[in-house]
């Protein structure tokens, strides 16, 4: 049986089959520890989950709009107003399956064959996938720790060409962690300005941020960076909701109808329940999300200092999100070399940095309890000292 040509062009996800193998093994009994999904480890909270179960209690299980809800795209204008301060109505926003969702209708919605979608590296895994599937050619830009992995207006510029269409920017980021400021942003967006692009902001990490990091939407930068800024983001990260499947995309109307008409003729509209219970998210206290904040702000600063006190391991301190990049160029194995060995002999899961186009770095999640990260911070330097033949005792 002969496939779909954009089916061979597309990789797959590195994140879910690692993740899927360290749940394989922990399955088998093995004592994994695993830093590899993107997942808090927190319960979605209570008010959350018995606003859905009051949902479904109301009869909220049938086909709904395909544009979502439309109370919960009031609520999503609401707080993209309040808290991002872009003027945005309900109008203006879709609801969709995830916020990966919301990434991948807006690629059917935009890019045409020969279309260049401009991603700087390292990038979430399907960034580069989904401007494939949609027709167009992802053209990479590699940053890197001396630039906070962060591209400059200069590497910008010398990327776009005539059939660029879109650039794709991700503050507070994953897999790096970085934040981008109000004067970097405000650089990117006369590049983009000038030369008559859209950019598209994944947001899905706004809420976590940390040691005063203020998040800032690229689309308040000017009134005309405004007018070509789609947001994406969701309810998965800052509320642990990863298995609802409720993601978001605002942006001007002609975009937001255009994904609207896709997501109508696929997946109809999201989960009806589901979104009653993201309402409650916006709508309630946002002391959840505090509270899961603070604890991944204890968890990045104790992985941020084992791993830079094992010799041969470098890591800038991420700005939010909860993930490291460490950097393993001194060890000399390539990124998948390195996690392929390092779950075989200490049986820890990481994500090698090759899925996220550095291959001289690893991910690693600290969306998980301090017990496994203290663990597991052993087992990585004993498996680095094993390599490196060292003796020198942790820098603690």
């Amino acid at each position: 049986m002969k496939l779909a040509k954009r089916v061979e062009q597309v990789t797959p996800s590195l994140t879910l089959a690692i993740d899927a193998k360290a749940k394989a093994l922990k399955a088998d009994g093995v004592d994994i520890c695993s830093f590899s999904a993107g997942e808090p480890d927190f319960a979605t909270p209570a008010h959350i989950v018995e606003a859905a179960k009051q949902a479904l209690d109301a009869g909220k299980t049938r086909y709904g709009a395909a544009a979502g809800e439309p109370k919960l795209r009031e609520a999503i204008a609401q707080k993209l107003q309040n808290d991002n301060g872009l003027c945005y109505g309900a109008e203006n926003v879709i609801v969709t399956n995830g916020g990966k969702h919301s990434l991948f209708n807006l690629m059917l919605a935009i890019i045409d064959a020969g279309d260049e979608v401009i991603i700087p590296a390292p990038y979430w895994v399907s960034y580069p996938e989904m401007v494939k599937l949609a027709g167009g050619t992802p053209v990479i830009v590699p940053t890197d720790e001396k630039s906070q992995f962060k591209i400059t207006p200069a590497q910008l510029q010398q990327a776009i060409t005539p059939k660029t269409k879109l650039f794709i920017i991700n503050s507070p980021s994953n897999p790096t962690g970085m934040v981008y400021t109000s004067a970097e942003l405000a650089a990117l967006a006369e590049v983009v300005v000038s030369n008559d692009l859209l950019v598209v902001s994944d947001e899905i990490y706004e809420k976590l941020v940390y040691d005063g990091t203020q998040h800032v939407s690229i689309g308040t930068c000017s009134p005309e960076i405004y007018e070509r800024t789609l947001v994406s983001s969701g309810f998965a990260k800052a509320y642990s909701m990863t298995g609802w499947r409720v993601g978001w995309l605002a942006g001007p109307v002609e975009i937001i109808r255009a994904a609207t008409r896709i997501q109508g003729h696929s997946t109809s509209n999201v989960c009806t329940f589901a979104q009653w219970g993201a309402i409650a998210a916006l709508e309630s206290s946002q002391a959840c999300v505090e509270t899961m904040r603070v604890a991944f702000a204890e968890r990045r600063q104790a992985m941020f200092d084992r791993i830079n006190a094992i010799p041969g391991l470098s890591c800038a301190k991420p700005d939010g999100a909860f993930y490291l990049f460490p950097s393993i160029a001194k060890t000399g194995m390539t990124s998948l070399e390195f996690c392929d060995a390092l779950l075989e002999e200490q049986q820890v899961a990481l994500i090698p940095g090759i899925a996220f186009g550095a291959d001289d770095c690893i991910r690693l999640s600290y969306a998980t309890d301090m017990d496994t990260i203290n663990r597991g911070m052993e087992r990585l330097d004993k498996f680095v000292r094993s390599r490196s033949g060292s003796t020198e005792a942790p820098r603690l």
